[in-house]
């Protein structure tokens, strides 16, 4: 029996259909595996504080006589934990700074976030951002539209706010936004806060001091739960929270002006294609 013409076409598009699917789901599949794998295994808890006290000798040893390979690694590690949402990127900021110096630390832990946020941005893109984008209602597409007009402005506000770097990796792709400008907002956006929180980890050698002369007095005298008394709220002031929302504010200017500009030159058209 032969099979009408329509039918045949869409059975000799499936089996190429079924392996593009594959193909672009795998990497999804794979970051999915490796993130329950260290959640697992509780290796997420090890990037901590604690972790840098604990081994500091041992870290300080190898930085002593590997500089380049220590750098490289820490970089490695900064891509890992980004590529997988990991939480604690603050803290391997503040550590980078503390470790190699502030200039040093700070350019490892900007090219570190960069390339991970790039990683999973193109994994969610190639993965799902087309799906959405055809399968988008008339809001979300509308949204979408807007997103992808203003999209380095945006992702400038997006960067430099205090938001969770995950959602504002995933966020672009599923928009829509090109490479090149996800690219170059991220470089741009994540330095403020990279460079203070580097330069604030160059900072910290008395205060860890007197953390690891306190954690080491404490396992010295037989204690089962010592820890280390040190967290990013340390750190993070709600000064410094609010400094970095004011420069986002200023990301968005271009937004509204192109709005109110474009308002005046063209009164007719609607808030909602505004």
């Amino acid at each position: 029996m032969t099979l009408p013409a329509d039918k045949r076409q869409t059975a000799a598009r499936m089996p190429g259909a079924d392996r593009s699917a594959i193909r672009r789901f795998a990497p999804v599949i794979v970051i999915i595996a490796l993130i329950a794998l260290v959640y697992g295994l509780g290796l997420h808890r090890d990037i901590s504080f604690e972790t840098l006290i604990r081994n500091r000798a041992e870290i300080d040893h190898f930085i002593a006589q590997h500089r380049a390979a220590a750098v490289a690694g820490y970089v490695a590690l900064y891509i890992a934990a980004v590529s997988l949402s990991l939480p604690g990127g603050a803290i391997l900021t503040v550590t980078g700074g503390f470790l190699f110096g502030a200039v040093v630390g700070g350019v490892a832990a900007a090219l570190g976030a960069l390339a991970g946020a790039t990683i999973i941005f193109l994994i969610a893109r190639s993965a799902a951002g087309e799906f959405l984008t055809r399968r988008a209602g008339p809001f979300a597409a509308r949204l979408a539209e807007g997103f992808r007009a203003d999209a380095f402005s945006y992702l400038l506000f997006l960067r430099l706010v205090p938001l969770p770097f995950w959602l504002v990796n995933l966020a672009p792709a599923l928009c829509g936004v090109r490479l090149s400008t996800y690219v170059a907002a991220t470089a741009i956006g994540i330095l403020p806060a990279t460079a203070i929180l580097a330069v604030l980890g160059a900072g910290l050698e008395s205060v860890f001091a007197m953390q690891e002369a306190q954690y080491s007095a404490c396992l010295a005298a037989g204690r089962q739960n010592c820890s280390v008394d040190f967290n990013l709220s340390h750190v993070l002031t709600p000064a410094l929270l609010g400094a970095l929302a004011a420069l986002g504010v200023l990301a968005l200017i271009p937004v509204f002006a192109r709005r109110i500009w474009g308002r005046k030159l063209n009164p007719g058209v609607s808030s909602r294609k505004l």
